[in-house]
């Protein structure tokens, strides 16, 4: 089979080593590219490497090379400030790149992806630089509304929030789930087992978890986060420690045998207008266990939880909380069935489902 090429292009360096979202899913795209029966040239790095790749690209398509389209995808910062000491030394080079794979008839996709540039906890940035990036998130926008055939967002309702209206077609495409063997729930069913992992402070909030579990004590709850952050606010949950809540810090596959151990995993945070549209790699990450979930109301994953029939979605409160865990830490059932809806809905939800949709979606727009 002959393979066809595409062109993937992220303004970033990406750090293999760093388990975080922003750079797992560059390469997991990548990689479902890739199994889709793509050569995929990939402009990432710094400036300075993403130039020397633009420019060979440049000539290939001069040259009579074919390439399908060219799919993007945004920084957590803009474009323009994604160098070590974020100063714009390529101002013109992206955009300018983009710019000349659409006249030469390329259709062009782009993840944008996030924008909590617009929300008030991004006031925490210092005055000066938080306005100056604003700018920056806006230059981007603006020059995405002329390039564009697709617009890609975690969630549609993202496009609420973008206050300069592209005016392209939109589609969703959240993360996805790793290829990691399911494993069907044989665990004693007591005590009732849940796993978290992620953050512990902020946006992340873990205090009314902390309270069910200081009296639920049919269950156990293991959350696994970062021993830098923890130490920086475990004296805001040192009154909620009991015996049947474990703190961990592990990355990667190193929390595989708690989360396998465990029987549900925790989504639950205070709502908010950000996490109308969040969807968290954990989300699918979770998934990819087959640990069904918990999640709060008035979110994103919520949603998606309840749609999918692979959780429970509750009211964010503790004595909500404390009734879920405590009404299925007597049917284990319940879990069963859950775990079944996750494994329905696997295959449509790999990276490389997603890697098809952007073949898909930009061979035929």
């Amino acid at each position: 089979m002959n393979k066809k090429r595409c062109i993937f292009h992220v303004p970033f360096f990406v750090d293999k080593n760093r388990p975080s979202g922003t750079n797992i899913r560059p390469i997991k795209i990548i990689e479902g590219l890739e199994k889709c029966d793509y050569i995929v040239d990939v402009i990432w790095g710094y400036g300075k490497e993403r130039k020397e790749v633009i420019n060979k690209i440049k000539k290939n398509i001069n040259n009579g090379i074919k390439y399908d389209f060219i799919y993007s995808e945004s920084s957590t910062e803009p474009t323009l400030l994604t160098e070590k000491d974020h100063i714009p030394r390529y101002p013109f080079m992206d955009f300018g790149f983009m710019k000349f794979c659409k006249k030469k008839g390329i259709k062009i996709g782009l993840f944008y992806r996030d924008i909590y540039w617009r929300f008030p906890i991004y006031n925490k940035v210092p005055f000066i630089k938080r306005n100056l990036a604003k700018c920056f998130y806006r230059f981007d926008l603006l020059n995405y509304k002329g390039i564009l055939d697709i617009l890609y967002l975690p969630h549609k309702k993202m496009e609420e929030y973008i206050p300069i209206k592209i005016k392209t077609r939109i589609e969703e495409l959240p993360p996805a789930v790793n290829e990691i063997e399911f494993k069907k729930n044989t665990l004693e069913s007591y005590p009732l087992k849940m796993f978290y992992v992620g953050g512990v402070s902020g946006l992340y909030d873990m205090t009314e978890l902390f309270k069910v579990f200081n009296e639920f004590k049919e269950g156990q709850l293991t959350v696994c986060c970062r021993e830098n952050e923890w130490n920086s606010v475990k004296e805001k949950y040192v009154d909620l420690m009991s015996d049947n809540i474990e703190i961990i810090h592990k990355k990667g596959e190193e929390y595989a045998p708690y989360i396998n151990r465990s029987h549900i995993c925790s989504l639950l945070f205070q709502p908010s207008e950000y996490r109308k549209f969040a969807m968290p790699l954990k989300l699918f990450e979770y998934m990819s266990y087959g640990k069904p979930m918990i999640s709060s109301k008035g979110t994103a994953t919520g949603e998606f939880i309840e749609k999918k029939k692979i959780g429970w979605q509750i009211d964010y409160n503790k004595d909500d909380i404390f009734s879920v865990l405590k009404k299925l830490s007597v049917n284990f059932e319940e879990i069963d069935l859950k775990q079944k809806e996750i494994l329905n809905i696997l295959d449509e939800n790999t990276w490389v489902s997603r890697a098809e949709k952007i073949i898909r979606d930009l061979t035929q727009c």
